[in-house]
């Protein structure tokens, strides 16, 4: 009884290159998501392929699912960080500046007035400045006033003359 090795039949080169190549596919399908899903389609056409490689079909499943839970966890970590950047820089700004608008109010205020008469808030003046002099409750700004020249008319002579420029 001497054990005797069974003859194996001999491959050709092509068989062989072909194995190489599935062999081949088995180690990248894990790392490589867009060649499991080239794979995994290739096999889903071909059932005899499929359960002749299904180990392969599997590894090229279980690839996608890994890629898949790894764009998850990038989407929710890409959500923090957005959400992080604007609580830490944007919503202090917002703040800061929403402070400022107001403490640029009170500052003016606060000013001593130099010639005793009451002084206006910008955003006063811009109210003050949008509403018909007729609302009630609310002061018309002061008008300057002009220094009369000593050769000027009287105001109520130069209102009369424009009307009735035959006069003169």
């Amino acid at each position: 009884m001497s054990p005797k090795k069974r003859p194996r039949p001999k491959r050709s080169g092509i068989e062989t290159e072909e194995e190489r190549t599935w062999v081949e596919f088995y180690r990248r399908v894990r790392s490589d998501s867009a060649l499991a899903a080239e794979v995994l389609a290739q096999l889903e056409r071909d059932v005899e392929m499929k359960h002749s490689h299904l180990a392969l079909y599997l590894s090229c499943k279980e690839s996608l699912r890994r890629e898949k839970a790894r764009q998850a966890r990038h989407k929710r970590l890409g959500f923090f960080v957005r959400w992080l950047a604007h609580t830490l820089f944007v919503m202090p700004w917002q703040a800061l500046r929403e402070f400022g608008s107001e403490g640029r109010d009170i500052a003016i205020e606060m000013l001593p007035h130099a010639d005793g008469s009451s002084r206006q808030t910008p955003r006063a003046l811009a109210t003050a400045a949008a509403l018909p002099p007729s609302s009630p409750g609310v002061t018309a700004l002061p008008r300057r006033s002009r220094k009369a020249r000593p050769d000027a008319p009287a105001p109520a002579e130069a209102d009369a003359e424009k009307a009735d420029p035959a006069s003169s």
